[in-house]
């Protein structure tokens, strides 16, 4: 049969990680990934590194083609079970920094993915594509006999990540929660955390299920966070946590069934680490809104806005020489750098420093947040590429966008602020589309920023700007 290389997909290679549907993502290319993988660990001179996996059906499968092809090369890797992705950055820690998850993180059951950490960091886009140029020379189009991998829980390795929470954390307060695991890989240890610290808890999908019955594991959609809202308001509970796939990203629900937008809960972490640490570095990204930004400085801090990814917020977090002492995204990664916690996004983690917070100032999650209101925004708004080059339609938004009042940044995309709201469009890391979001004080100016955006774009991108005008 011999090489084929014109049919390995390229695509799956993205700016953070490598990601796609399993029918390209198949047995076949994880195995000439490992190759390029394995080669860029032993480069560097690294002998061992954990490996971790989510929830989804091909994942064990995966990590065991990983580890016996990283033998191969006389690489020590350890597979430490179905877990999520804090867990696995956790005990990447003590394998010199280095580990892989296997995870598609909130995507669709059809997807998977990986991601990888070398001595503590993680890869640039770079060095993903270069992976990716690797991998290709190792690719055949001959199916393999495939180890057959059943989802395994290795409890030496959950209990560690475990006590390294229950060390940190102080809760005073018999808090009742409800915890939403949306059958990712992160629900049972997190219950379990919750559970040790003295939490009245009530768990919905904790068990990890990669047909994923309900709907993907993306606590970003609102409609996804129904059976949660419900159970809130059902048992009385103080909040509700959802957590995503792999256990990365929060979404928070307060006891009155309200989601929590991210601006807010970055508001509320800002006052909880710049409280101690005031005058440092608080990183966001390129889609959280103007109130972030004004609350960070009226509390003294320093912000600094950065592209989407939640790998550019870690390794400039872990490049921040203590500067930085927290970093978060809109689509709800936040990460603790403040001398506690472990400089990288876990969902239950946050949702534990907040109650601790809670704890202390004796509020409720409401109460906390009554001084960031929430904002009238979009949520993100994909919209199709029409097979126009993205970086040609930024150019000419930016050129149009110079007549306009509005101060640009060009980190990611197009961002255009104003007083009272921004609008930004940017090329999807993980996709064929734009990711488009407006935000504003109130509806109406929301509106008007939003038709500026389509203006700028009617005459020369008529299909753009109409998808642009439609998004719900």
């Amino acid at each position: 049969m011999g090489f084929m290389q014109h049919q390995f997909p390229m695509q799956l290679f993205r700016a953070y990680d490598i990601r796609g549907k399993v029918s390209l993502l198949n047995a076949g290319v994880v195995e000439a990934i490992a190759h390029g993988l394995a080669q860029q660990y032993q480069q560097a001179g690294q002998t061992r590194v954990a490996i971790g996996y989510d929830a989804r059906l091909t994942s064990p499968t995966y990590a065991k083609i990983i580890q016996q092809i990283f033998q191969q090369y006389g690489i020590d890797a350890t597979v430490i079970g179905c877990c999520s992705s804090p867990m696995l950055y956790f005990t990447a820690k003590e394998f010199d920094g280095n580990g892989i998850m296997i995870t598609a993180s909130h995507n669709p059951r059809e997807d998977n993915g990986i991601k990888w950490l070398m001595q503590g960091e993680p890869p640039c886009p770079e060095t993903i594509q270069k992976v990716g140029q690797e991998a290709k020379q190792y690719y055949s189009d001959e199916l393999l006999p495939i180890p057959e991998a059943q989802h395994e829980i290795i409890t030496e390795y959950c209990l560690k990540y475990q006590q390294s929470i229950l060390d940190d954390i102080q809760l005073q307060r018999r808090y009742k929660v409800v915890l939403d695991g949306l059958n990712g890989s992160a629900g049972r240890c997190a219950a379990l955390v919750l559970k040790k610290l003295g939490c009245d808890l009530t768990t919905i999908r904790t068990e990890a299920n990669g047909h994923f019955p309900d709907h993907a594991p993306d606590p970003s959609q609102d409609a996804h966070l129904q059976k949660l809202k419900l159970t809130v308001l059902k048992t009385g509970a103080d909040l509700g946590i959802a957590l995503d796939g792999d256990g990365d990203r929060l979404v928070l629900i307060d006891a009155a069934g309200e989601i929590i937008r991210a601006d807010q809960l970055l508001c509320l972490c800002a006052e909880i680490c710049l409280k101690d640490h005031p005058g440092q570095e608080f990183v966001f990204d390129v889609k959280c809104s103007t109130q972030v930004r004004n609350t960070v400085l009226a509390l003294g801090g320093k912000p600094v806005m950065l592209r989407t990814g939640s790998s550019f917020l870690r390794k400039y977090l872990a490049n921040a020489k203590g500067q930085a002492i927290f970093g978060g995204e809109y689509a709800g990664h936040y990460v603790f750098n403040d001398g506690r916690g472990g400089g990288y996004d876990d969902g239950v983690y946050t949702a534990l420093r907040i109650m601790e917070y809670l704890d202390h100032t004796g509020q409720s999650l409401a109460e906390a947040l009554k001084k960031y209101p929430k904002r009238v925004g979009t949520e993100d708004l994909y919209i199709s590429t029409h097979r126009i080059q993205p970086q040609e339609l930024l150019d000419f938004v930016e050129v149009q966008s110079r007549q306009l009042n509005a101060q640009i940044s060009k980190i990611d995309g197009i961002r255009l602020d104003f007083d009272d709201g921004f609008g930004i469009i940017r090329a999807s890391n993980t996709g064929e589309y734009f990711t488009v979001r407006f935000d504003a004080e109130n509806q109406q100016r929301l509106n008007e920023i939003r038709h500026l955006f389509v203006s700028m774009l009617r005459d020369r991108y008529p299909a753009i700007a109409k998808d642009i005008l439609d998004a719900q």
